[in-house]
């Protein structure tokens, strides 16, 4: 504001002492050069111009006051006019709109130079009022440096101008204007104290300017404003204990209410009345929101109530009504609470934003059971007024409960689910979002809906989860954009009927993603609809129609076979795997390796019987690979390659022996085969400790290829003789290094059991004997009789085998035979059974192979028979092979009778006589041979 020049009176005249003083000029000029300088001048300049000017007053104050009367005029118009060129600069720069903090900064100090000025003048003679001209010039420094921020100084204008106005007697000042500038000066003191948190201070200076009220509404409004600035400034920072500040504040705001209440006796005209009963209904508005953050719910209705029933037809602002309802709720009153909510509905003048916050607090305490009236309410204000999208989606967040509406109360957030799902459904509520300045609104409420779909979803709620999946289909456009979109909608609206197991409802939905969105996502589904309608075909076929998606990845044929096991359908899990080995072959990676997929089909196939040549297709499959890429590529480094190499050749020499418990000798053998080279390859990297296992897997190879040679009728082709010897020659390798550990280390856990021992000597046997090896045979039945497996019953079976299998060996037969008589007899209770049938054989092959040439080789095993049968108990040597051996030893003794040889017909016949005295039940025929042999001698003596 512009301060009119002193001027008229002769008195104000500068006198010529006052203009010859050298500081005055300087002063002058300054100021001079202050008016003269343009309005966008550089600061530089106006900063050095107000410490020039206050160096000049610094000067003149080391004078010792008080001056000459002429001096003191002459400062106080110098002071006028630099006052007002600042103020006339300011003008300008507002006008220009090129006002910055700097400049305004600069003038806040030519301005404080202004008043220093006056203070340094004094009263001069004619100057009506000078302190309080002297304090508005430093109240009003105060409020430009309190704008600026600049505090200290604004308290240091408000501290000097409060200093020079307590010398005033108050009571004498009449000008309305000049007892306004008091009350200012006082108030804007307690508001700078009240910045610098000196709240003690800012209230106690309120508290005295309460005695500077002339009467005036004004000042009581004035007043009031700034106790209820205060209040409200506490409830904003809310530092500290918070019940101490809800109750400052209360205490500042009923001394505002009080003012308020005062000031109606000095209104003068009706706008003052309306703006006192403004203010006051503002007060008791505060006055009800601290109550009610207090929880003092009785005190709030009662505020409500006083605002309601005041004079002139109540207050109608749109806050009553909420704090009304959440004090009512706050109450338990929910009724009431309703009563209040419902009320807003009618009252048009309610901002959108209140009664949405208002519907938020009811149903946050009224919870579920206030969810239809939020919905009803919702809907009435559709009815009566605009409402925005955003408020909908405010009101359906709030609804739904957070992020998905799921908590511990899971029936109640199903409740909550359903009223949304038809609060959205309304088709004035879509309305609300159609158009493009509603797409961010849009897309909130299909997040919003989406959110609480899936969480619904992974509670398993598959009925409420679809409801809710669908309603978030109606917030998408039907647009190209959100084709991606809409399809995976689709798509989760089949998985949701899916659990519901409502298979048609699926493949309707999963059929309209693929027309939207054919990509994998999409078909995978198509093919859980056909697993889980048993439609088996189909969902191999479906499995076919994945691989020719554009985002295919093969890792989706092995989720395809997880799926098929879950629904136990192993003939697609299978299919599904089979394709998957193809991406393998045609180098294609995936997350899962080879060799487990190749496991787990192996395993799925194992599950059912019958499926035992398909194993074997894999298995020769991995054998092959392996042998393609190498141990390390295919099975894996170290422990890995062990573990999967173990597993493979474990389950083919499960297989085989089991096939060969069936009978099944060719998967018996094939089997086995494999299982050789799985050991094999294991032998290589951990050493011998595979080497028993790969030993037992050639040997029950050859049996198997032997047993199906006699299943089949058909001997083995010379190839398949040649394969069968080169397993036994690296069974017999194994054989010889596990017996030198044995003998080495004494390792009886690295000894092949002797039944083993026996088939693999016997297995042998029989393929030398087919290459009519006769001398190998001869060695391999030596070294069986060597080694700690060989028994009497092993050796009576390569005898017999030797001697009237298909390919005899009589060198055999007889060192088989010879040995196994010895160890028989040898024994503490000998088989005299096995002993009588290997003494017929002997007898047999003696006979046959030497009997021409060497009688007493054949007479030498009868002899050693009659031997064995001295001093047996009758009965223990068989009755019927004694009685065999008599019979043929008497009648051999013909021949040499027809041809003359007398002396080896009598060594016969003795022996006859012989062997019948030691059978029971030949007494009579040996009485017989007695008479026939004194006949006999009788006619040849």
């Amino acid at each position: 504001m512009r301060i009119a020049e002193l001027s008229t009176p002769e008195r104000w005249h500068t006198q010529p002492d006052a203009q010859s003083d050298p500081l005055t000029a300087q002063i002058e000029s300054l100021i001079k050069q202050f008016e003269t300088l343009p309005v966008t001048h550089p600061r530089p300049e106006l900063s050095q111009l107000a410490a020039d000017l206050r160096r000049c007053l610094s000067q003149l104050a080391e004078r010792a006051p008080p001056f000459p009367n002429s001096l003191k005029l002459h400062l106080w118009k110098l002071s006028y006019r630099l006052w007002n060129s600042c103020v006339d600069r300011s003008n300008a720069s507002s006008i220009r709109s090129s006002s910055s903090s700097s400049s305004d900064e600069d003038q806040a100090n030519l301005r404080h130079v202004a008043a220093d000025m006056l203070s340094l003048a004094g009263s001069a003679a004619g100057v009506p009022s000078p302190e309080v001209k002297t304090a508005f010039f430093y109240y009003k420094t105060g409020i430009i440096w309190h704008s600026l921020k600049r505090s200290d100084l604004a308290s240091d204008c408000f501290e000097k101008a409060t200093e020079i106005i307590s010398k005033v007697d108050v009571g004498t000042v009449k000008d309305a204007g000049q007892r306004k500038l008091l009350l200012d000066l006082q108030i804007a003191r307690s508001r700078a104290a009240w910045e610098v948190s000196d709240q003690i201070l800012a209230v106690t200076l309120l508290n005295r300017s309460k005695s500077l009220l002339f009467g005036s509404s004004d000042h009581y409004v004035a007043l009031a404003n700034q106790y209820l600035a205060f209040g409200k400034s506490i409830l904003e920072t809310n530092e500290g204990n918070e019940a101490h500040c809800f109750k400052e504040a209360l205490k500042l705001m009923n001394d505002a209410l009080d003012l308020c209440e005062k000031a109606f006796s000095t209104a003068r005209m009706r706008q003052e009345t309306v703006n006192l009963k403004g203010l006051k209904s503002k007060i008791l508005r505060f006055i009800a929101a601290v109550h009610l953050q207090m929880e003092e719910y009785e005190n709030v209705i009662k505020c409500v109530r006083i605002l309601r029933e005041s004079d002139g037809g109540g207050d109608n602002h749109p806050s009553l009504p909420v704090l009304a309802m959440k004090a009512w709720l706050g109450l338990g009153r929910h009724d009431e609470a309703e009563k209040e909510l419902r009320g807003m509905v009618v009252n048009k003048g309610i901002p959108e934003g209140v009664w949405v916050s208002a519907v938020e607090a009811y149903f946050q305490s009224a919870g579920t059971a206030g969810a239809e009236t939020a919905k009803g309410v919702f809907l009435g204000l559709l009815g009566r007024c605009h409402v925005s999208a955003a408020a909908a989606v405010t009101v359906v967040h709030r609804v739904i409960g957070g992020n998905s509406g799921i908590g511990g109360d899971v029936d109640g957030s199903r409740v909550r689910a359903k009223v949304v799902a038809e609060l959205v459904s309304d088709d004035r509520v879509v309305a609300l979002f159609s158009g493009d300045a509603t797409a961010k609104e849009r897309n909130a409420m299909h997040a919003l809906l989406w959110n609480c779909a899936a969480g619904h979803f992974q509670l398993k709620d598959y009925e409420t989860s679809a409801e809710m999946f669908e309603k978030a289909m109606l917030f998408l456009p039907c647009d190209i954009e959100d084709r991606v979109v809409r399809a995976k909608g689709f798509r989760v609206l089949c998985l949701c009927h899916l659990g519901l197991s409502q298979l048609d409802r699926a493949e309707e939905y999963i059929n309209e993603a693929q027309k939207l969105e054919p990509n994998i996502a999409s078909a995978f589904l198509k093919f859980k609809v056909c697993l889980q309608k048993n439609d088996h075909n189909a969902a191999i076929n479906q499995i076919q129609a994945m691989t020719t998606c554009l985002d295919f990845a093969p890792d989706f044929l092995l989720l395809s076979a997880h799926e098929a096991v879950a629904c136990r359908v192993l003939p697609v899990a299978v299919a599904s795997l089979s394709n998957l080995l193809n991406f393998y072959v045609l180098g294609k990676s995936t997350a899962t390796s080879e060799v487990v997929v190749l496991r787990t089909l192996i395993t799925i196939l194992s599950q059912d019987t019958g499926n035992e040549p398909e194993v074997l297709k894999f298995m020769k499959h991995a054998n092959d690979r392996a042998s393609e890429m190498g141990i390390g590529c295919y099975f894996g480094k170290d422990e890995v390659a062990v573990r999967e190499l173990k597993w493979f050749a474990v389950t083919s020499w499960n297989f085989g022996t089991s096939a060969g418990k069936k009978k099944n000798y060719m998967l018996c053998a094939e089997f086995l085969r494999l299982a050789s080279n799985f050991y094999s390859l294991l032998a290589d990297m951990q050493g011998e400790e595979h080497s028993l296992m790969l030993c037992k897997s050639l040997i029950f190879t050859v049996c198997a290829m032997i047993a199906l040679e006699n299943e089949r009728k058909a001997s083995l082709v010379e190839i398949e003789v040649k394969q069968a010897l080169e397993l036994l020659e690296r069974a017999g390798k194994i054989v010889k290094s596990l017996s030198t550990r044995i003998q080495l280390n004494d390792d009886e856990d690295a000894a092949l059991e002797p039944d083993f021992n026996f088939i693999y000597t016997f297995s042998a046997y029989d393929i030398h004997g087919r290459i009519n090896d006769l001398r190998s045979q001869q060695i391999l039945v030596k070294n069986f009789i060597s080694s700690k497996a060989c028994t009497p019953s092993y050796l009576l079976q390569f005898g017999l085998a030797a001697a009237q299998g298909p390919r005899p060996n009589p060198e055999v037969a007889f060192l088989a035979l010879s040995q196994c008589l010895s160890q028989l007899l040898s024994s503490v209770s000998p088989d005299y059974h096995n002993v009588s049938l290997i003494v017929r054989k002997l007898i047999a092959l003696t006979s046959i192979y030497k009997g021409d040439t060497d009688d007493d080789a054949v007479y030498d095993v009868y002899k050693q028979a009659y031997r064995i049968m001295i001093g047996l108990k009758e009965g223990e040597y068989p009755t019927e092979e004694g009685k065999w051996l008599v019979t043929t030893a008497w009648n051999r003794a013909a021949i040499p009778i027809r041809v003359g040889q007398i002396d080896v017909a009598k060594k016969w016949m003795k022996v006859g006589i012989e062997l019948a005295g030691l059978v029971p039940g030949m007494e009579t025929y040996r009485a017989c041979m007695e008479d026939f042999i004194r006949g006999f001698d009788k006619k040849f003596s």
